[in-house]
């Protein structure tokens, strides 16, 4: 099978969001998902609370996503978060509660339904410190240095130029900042008719990178205490992803953590 260019991820990737972002239900979509049943479950079953779940506004919460990134950022009052694809801002949403009025939340996303959606969730909240931008992840339409925290849930797996993810990555945060990432990665290297499938890539499956490279793509972008942490319970709902494809003898949830380093006054 031959292998899609970076144009036709992309655009299987797209495709498949618009599609997600336009419908009517507000019910899990079959990819990067729990599966079908209420969105709220999903989210629960990725590691929510119904509290987080009932907070946001309607029609934020698609239940898409691998897991909780909100969980491990540990995000504090006056923080500066940058979503990376931001869907309909349920992650930014959770995220903008957290660092309050006196912090502020950019999601990016690449999908211009996704974006309406957001922003059309964000007007309705009546939030002030939450915004949404078009955008690809590889090239964010984000200032150098200004942000304090990155989150992303199950989205850079769909890029399929994640070094430069992790490159922006690093630009766009302040020394000390930290990446807050819930993922998939490969436990093993993925068949190529596996790698070659663009249902698969656009439903989190063929993207995914061991953490061996994931590992080494961070530390290339100069990133340090770097930590990827597979998660074997994750194997409940991404078995629902792609129904009697075993996609779980290749791919698991984890979450990912790294730090932007201080310059040392040599440096300097």
């Amino acid at each position: 099978m031959a292998q899609a260019t970076n144009d036709e991820i992309r655009s299987a990737v797209r495709e498949n969001y618009s599609r997600i972002a336009l419908s009517d239900d507000d019910g899990c979509a079959s990819s990067c998902c729990g599966g079908a049943g209420a969105v709220s479950v999903a989210s629960i079953q990725l590691g929510y609370s119904i509290e987080e779940v009932s907070s946001v506004p309607e029609g934020a919460d698609l239940g898409l996503g691998c897991g909780n990134p909100g969980a491990i950022a540990a995000l504090a009052p006056g923080e500066t978060v940058l979503d990376l694809g931001s869907g309909a801002g349920f992650d930014a949403f959770l995220a903008a509660a957290a660092v309050g009025e006196s912090g502020r939340v950019i999601g990016v996303d690449m999908t211009p339904a996704m974006v309406s959606r957001s922003r059309a969730n964000a007007e309705r909240s009546g939030r002030s410190n939450v915004e949404f931008r078009l955008g690809e992840i590889e090239r964010l339409p984000v200032a150098d240095g200004v942000v304090d925290v990155i989150i992303s849930n199950c989205v850079i797996n769909l890029s399929p130029d994640k070094p430069a993810v992790f490159r922006e990555s690093f630009r766009v945060l302040r020394e000390g900042g930290r990446l807050a990432i819930s993922d998939v990665v490969a436990s093993v290297e993925l068949p190529e008719e596996v790698r070659g499938d663009l249902a698969l890539y656009s439903g989190c499956v063929a993207g995914a990178s061991l953490v061996g490279e994931l590992e080494e793509m961070m530390a290339a972008a100069g990133f340090v205490d770097i930590r990827v942490a597979p998660k074997d319970e994750s194997k409940a709902f991404i078995e629902q992803w792609a129904p009697g494809r075993q996609v779980t003898d290749y791919v698991v949830s984890a979450t990912i953590e790294a730090v932007k380093p201080r310059a040392t006054a040599q440096s300097r």
